[in-house]
């Protein structure tokens, strides 16, 4: 069943390490949410059969009022076929999960959050510029919980100078202690032009180890499955049977919308991609036109966004499926590349899969980029 993404362009403020399209002013918050519903209409043809995934994503979605909220799923209804056990996810911030709020998301066929902790620690909440402070991370989930919402994944942050592998193990145990059946964690980069990067170019902040995150992404590996989740995508752990069914179906292929300013859709051979600028994109659907970009996907494409997202899964790369989609000389050529790697310890071969040991995890990125396709056939 194919997906929803829904893009809210709202924070209430600018995390220092942040590189996602939003603004903090509310001031056209209606008229936004005006723009996404129009979009929505525009692709009812978009979507075959029913929608198995909404995902509202940002931003900080749970910034809307319920009004707000109600308005985009009632577009939805009207519009697509929506599965009845479909898996609808907000994205949150734990001072925003109040009991009104929560009280509010009761209301709304919400049935999953994605709550940003980050850390549980002040001074790194601090360090970001978060919203929320260590208290509201903690008591945010249990709340959530204490309201009848259990399928709750919380996001955590490694591999930035002020945290020390001490502090990392306390955030994963704490983590679990809460649980919580599903973990995302991420290794915190440096985008260009984020108030992070400004600083570490002024010199007025430390730069980012890679080998710091190297280690706690280990550490991290080694607690969680100890901890009885299983490692089912890079930087995404899960008990068993709980695994994110939106970003699932994103790493295999599955077809989806995206839905407002600096949204993508996918809909098999192209990507479909909106202005990251609120302005342009409601100026846009104004004149009833799609502010979209279309990306016509080549083979080559196709099959090297396959290998990039497959190998970061534990499902791993499929040989046969290659053959299938793609031909016996994508097969035959990616068979020759695996040489490259013969004397590594980075993978698990068998049953015609290529998946990554824990070894091979950590060098991910540089394994995907050695196995792409050039040449086109």
């Amino acid at each position: 069943m194919s997906g929803i993404y829904i893009h809210i362009p709202f924070c209430k403020k600018a995390c220092h390490y942040c590189d996602f399209h939003f603004s903090t002013s509310l001031k056209y918050a209606d008229e936004m949410v005006d723009a996404i519903c129009k979009e929505i209409k525009f692709k009812k043809d978009r979507i075959n059969g029913q929608v198995g995934s909404i995902y509202f994503g940002g931003g900080t979605p749970s910034i809307l009022s319920q009004a707000a909220l109600q308005k985009i799923f009632d577009t939805i209804n009207h519009t697509f076929s929506v599965d009845a056990n479909a898996e609808i996810t907000i994205e949150t911030n734990p001072d925003d999960l109040t009991n009104q709020k929560l009280k509010e998301l009761k209301h709304l066929p919400v049935n999953r959050f994605s709550v940003g902790i980050q850390s549980f620690y002040n001074e790194d909440l601090i360090w970001m510029n978060r919203a929320h402070n260590a208290e509201e991370a903690e008591n945010s989930i249990k709340r959530s919980q204490d309201a009848g919402f259990e399928n709750l994944t919380l996001d955590l942050i490694y591999g930035y100078p002020l945290l020390t592998d001490v502090k990392w193990l306390n955030n994963i145990e704490k983590a679990i202690e809460l649980k919580v059946p599903h973990i995302s964690a991420y290794a915190l980069t440096v985008e260009p032009r984020t108030a992070l990067a400004h600083a570490i170019k002024e010199k007025k902040q430390t730069p980012v180890s890679d080998n710091q995150s190297a280690a706690q992404f280990v550490i991290l590996m080694e607690k969680l499955i100890s901890g009885g989740f299983e490692h089912y995508e890079i930087s995404n752990f899960a008990k068993p049977n709980c695994y994110a069914v939106h970003n699932t179906n994103y790493w295999k292929g599955i077809n989806y919308i995206g839905i407002g300013p600096s949204a993508h859709g996918f809909d098999g051979q192209n990507r479909y991609m909106n202005p990251a600028n609120n302005a342009l994109y409601m100026e846009s659907l104004e004149k009833n036109k799609l502010p979209e970009i279309v990306e016509v996907l080549s083979l080559n494409d196709r099959f090297n966004e396959y290998v990039m997202t497959a190998l970061r899964t534990m499902w791993g790369i499929d040989l046969n499926k290659i053959k299938a989609d793609f031909g016996e000389d994508f097969l035959e050529e990616t068979k020759y590349n695996l040489k490259n790697f013969e004397d590594k310890d980075w993978f698990i071969l068998g049953d015609d899969k290529i998946k990554l040991n824990q070894s091979g995890k950590l060098f991910a990125d540089h394994i995907a980029s050695e196995l792409f396709i050039v040449n086109e056939y």
